[in-house]
């Protein structure tokens, strides 16, 4: 039997990097045009983008029900319901991402953190990982801090709610569809 589990550059499928040139550096992210020698001795390019990583928080109040956002995002201008999430900022713990970010972005602040998953959102042109963080028992402590040119809406609903929305494609921003989903696994999108 063969073994598909996800193996490192010593996989028979690893690509080796022959050279590297640097596209664009912003402030957040930057793209690298690569060569590449693929399994069958052939080359390739790859063009990929540099990202420092992320946290996502999945906060809960002590009556069950969750904090989310509603946010503009300009590349598919619309606005977005979702869970807390920031970037990582260099060298910092993800925990104290989620921390800094919940508190920042809501004003809520988490009582017990539970460290959930790593998430890959776009492994086929980046190397971006979110860290997915449950926050229970958060506290309002009613003040924000965002960031400048940072504008969303902070409200709570009941878990259930939540998932009704992503059922009827309300909710589609793939690590607040996750935290859903881990909810539910959870056992903790139950209607009250």
């Amino acid at each position: 039997m063969t073994d598909h589990l996800p193996r490192g550059t010593d996989s028979d499928l690893a690509e080796h990097r022959l050279s590297s040139r640097e596209v664009y550096r912003g402030n957040l992210l930057h793209v690298l045009e690569d060569r590449v020698r693929l399994p069958d001795g052939a080359e390739a390019g790859r063009e990929w983008v540099v990202h420092p990583g992320a946290v996502m928080v999945i906060p809960v109040l002590p009556n069950g029900d969750i904090v989310l956002e509603r946010q503009y995002r300009y590349p598919l201008e619309r606005d977005f319901l979702e869970f807390p999430a920031g970037k990582i900022d260099g060298g910092e713990d993800p925990l104290a991402t989620g921390q800094r970010e919940l508190l920042e972005e809501t004003g809520y602040q988490g009582g017990r953190w539970r460290f959930l998953v790593t998430l890959h959102p776009v492994i086929s042109y980046s190397n971006e990982h979110i860290e997915v963080f449950l926050a229970e028992d958060v506290i309002s402590s009613g003040e924000r801090s965002l960031d400048e040119g940072e504008f969303l809406d902070v409200f709570t609903m009941p878990p259930a709610q939540a998932l009704q929305l992503l059922e009827r494609g309300l909710i589609t921003d793939m690590k607040t569809v996750v935290g859903l989903l881990w909810l539910e696994r959870m056992g903790m999108t139950r209607a009250r």
